[in-house]
């Protein structure tokens, strides 16, 4: 593993493996780059397919530097780590592959910087294409507060005791898990129009946290779907996913 700074201090984890054309992989929230992308065997698969792969731990996570204060989350700073990253390691052009939390960064990331030549969105569908705090089915801060919570049982929301469970679970540091939730990171993405660039949304058949996928494709000019097994935090982990992302970031 090696270490950047971001502009800001924070320090950012990640390890370069093979050659090729690169590809940056950006993990969901509460996970890291081990957990995400080395142990279900897709770094492995984009090296074995000819690439230079990036996996790195996302601020508040895995290996990187992991603040509690939100206002380190806040204003796109996830969207500056990963352009920073890129300008630090030279790329000219790059391929992504992000997954709920980092599908988002790279809807951002995308929309703002020419050198991403296609997109691999995972976990991730309607829900993230305008911000939408008052929705109950993806409430931030009924998360927080179940991630700083001694007791999670206590907490009423379904969905923020199983992202506490699936915290536990990965030893995630809590507290900057529940300072990124009630940052907002990244609160939605209105207009995907400007990304005119080879996209495939790439979904659990359970997953029922996103919203629909396929509404979300249709705003792509050049997306297109596909469905894997898997709910929304098993589906990254399912042969299918890796076969279909490998396959899409290979196609010329």
């Amino acid at each position: 593993m090696s270490r950047w700074l971001a502009a800001d201090g924070v320090g950012i984890e990640y390890e370069v493996t093979g050659t090729g054309p690169p590809v940056m992989l950006l993990h969901g929230f509460a996970s890291s780059a081990v957990v995400n992308w080395i142990r279900p065997g897709i770094a492995d698969a984009l090296e074995c397919a000819g690439h230079t792969v990036v996996a790195y731990d996302a601020r508040g996570h895995g290996l990187s530097d992991a603040p509690h204060d939100p206002a380190a989350y806040a204003g796109g700073a996830m969207v500056d780590d990963v352009v920073g990253l890129v300008d630090h390691l030279g790329f000219a052009c790059v391929s992504a592959v992000g997954y709920s939390m980092g599908a988002q960064v790279v809807v951002a990331w995308a929309a703002r910087d020419a050198r991403v030549r296609r997109a691999v969105l995972g976990g991730i569908g309607s829900r993230m294409l305008r911000p939408q705090p008052g929705d109950r089915r993806y409430p931030a801060v009924a998360i927080a507060r179940a991630l700083e919570s001694d007791d999670p049982a206590a907490q009423s929301n379904a969905t923020a005791r199983a992202f506490r469970a699936f915290a536990d679970a990965t030893g995630s540091d809590r507290l900057a898990l529940a300072a990124i939730q009630r940052a907002r990171l990244v609160s939605g993405h209105g207009d995907l129009a400007p990304i005119h660039i080879p996209v495939l949304v790439l979904v659990g058949e359970d997953d029922t946290l996103v919203g629909d996928p396929r509404r979300l494709t249709s705003t792509l000019p050049e997306g297109r779907l596909q469905v894997v097994p898997g709910d929304h935090l098993s589906a990254v982990t399912s042969p299918q996913f890796a076969a279909a992302a490998v396959d899409f970031v290979a196609e010329p």
